[in-house]
């Protein structure tokens, strides 16, 4: 039965670009074996989209949309459906010395946010630095390969879901109709971390769960149990 906006549902996916066939995203380890990209540091599992809440690039979201579970799909998308196009106007000019002011020693292919907006160092010349902030992969037709693993039907499963996104684990979760309390106990660390991804969490659940009027997170704390130092 195909999905529909508000759905909670959780896949497994892969993203070559159509250019040169080149793995750019998976959230599967086996790829990432396969295609000679594992990183260590990469955390491979299941991805969480909620249809309609924007989480998902167009074309993933519509290929979804006609999907039942467990049937895996490989969809080409142009660049539209993908990241965009690419926006000449993105693409600037800026003085290496703008680059001193901020502490930051330019070298291309260096990825950093300019004025609030994600931004890629194409090249460094004669004092003179070039800076897109197109998307890295805007202009690129995608080519997806997608496993849809489950729908989410229950509450308490959306909001544990939601949570496991920014890397956090509730010790419970009750719902009473449009309220909603979570429980972070004393086991969580709580320093600086948790705070934004607490806040990210907040956030999330409150625009993904139209049906939610009131959220309470409950910390607790153990006076044996020192807070975490960032």
């Amino acid at each position: 039965m195909p999905f529909s906006d508000g759905d909670f549902v959780k896949v497994d996916y892969s993203a070559w670009r159509a250019a040169d066939n080149k793995l750019v995203y998976t959230t599967v380890k086996s790829v990432a074996e396969k295609e000679g990209s594992f990183d260590s540091d990469t955390k491979y599992a299941p991805q969480l989209i909620v249809l309609g809440k924007g989480n998902a690039i167009k074309g993933v979201e519509e290929a979804i949309r006609t999907m039942s579970a467990g049937e895996t799909k490989k969809v080409e998308l142009e660049p539209k459906d993908a990241f965009g196009d690419r926006n000449q106007s993105l693409v600037r000019v800026m003085s290496v010395a703008d680059f001193k002011k901020r502490d930051i020693d330019p070298q291309p292919g260096m990825q950093l946010d300019i004025d609030g907006s994600a931004a890629t160092i194409k090249s460094v010349n004669s004092g003179r630095v070039i800076v897109d902030s197109n998307h890295p992969l805007a202009g690129e037709k995608m080519i997806y390969e997608i496993k849809v693993l489950s729908k989410l039907e229950k509450d308490e499963d959306k909001v544990k879901a939601v949570a496991e996104v920014y890397d956090l684990v509730p010790d419970a979760v009750e719902i009473s109709g449009g309220d909603v309390k979570v429980v972070f106990g004393e086991k969580v660390e709580k320093g600086n971390v948790y705070l934004i991804n607490k806040s990210n969490f907040v956030n999330a659940l409150m625009r993904y769960m139209d049906k939610i009027t009131k959220l309470s997170v409950v910390e607790e704390f153990s006076r044996n149990k020192p807070l975490e130092k960032k």
